[in-house]
């Protein structure tokens, strides 16, 4: 365990102290594939602890695609991460996904993230 343990006798008594340092959490994502033309747009939400870039996704499907839609989607190399990013056909940023796809198909998807750390997680195939 890491940290500092500190112990102060008075008189019949113990007291310790123990600190310990911090737990970061891990990158986690919650994920599901909406059916589009030529493909499916990834939808949900991607947690990162910080700040972090999202650099790739691969999946066994398909070709992936990292986008920036303002005004008009365009292909960008990288998406910025602060904590949480939410991905919709809404959002500024999307992930699309080309190959075919079969509603309740369960589509595993990787993510790189630029610190190295590499982010494994299941999307199923929902309803357009």
């Amino acid at each position: 365990m890491k940290g500092l343990c500190l112990s102060v006798l008075t008189g019949l008594t113990t007291l310790s102290v123990l600190t310990q340092a911090p737990v970061l959490a891990a990158p986690a994502a919650k994920l599901v594939l909406r059916p589009s033309y030529g493909g499916a747009v990834l939808e949900g939400k991607i947690y990162v602890p910080g700040n972090d870039v999202l650099t790739g996704v691969w999946s066994g499907a398909g070709l992936s695609r990292l986008m920036k839609c303002v005004p008009r989607c365009a292909v960008v190399s990288s998406i910025p991460l602060k904590n949480t990013l939410f991905l919709s056909n809404s959002s500024s940023y999307r992930i699309a996904l080309g190959g075919s796809f079969r509603m309740g198909q369960k589509i595993s998807v990787t993510l790189r993230l630029r610190n190295q750390n590499i982010l494994m997680t299941q999307a199923t195939v929902t309803q357009p």
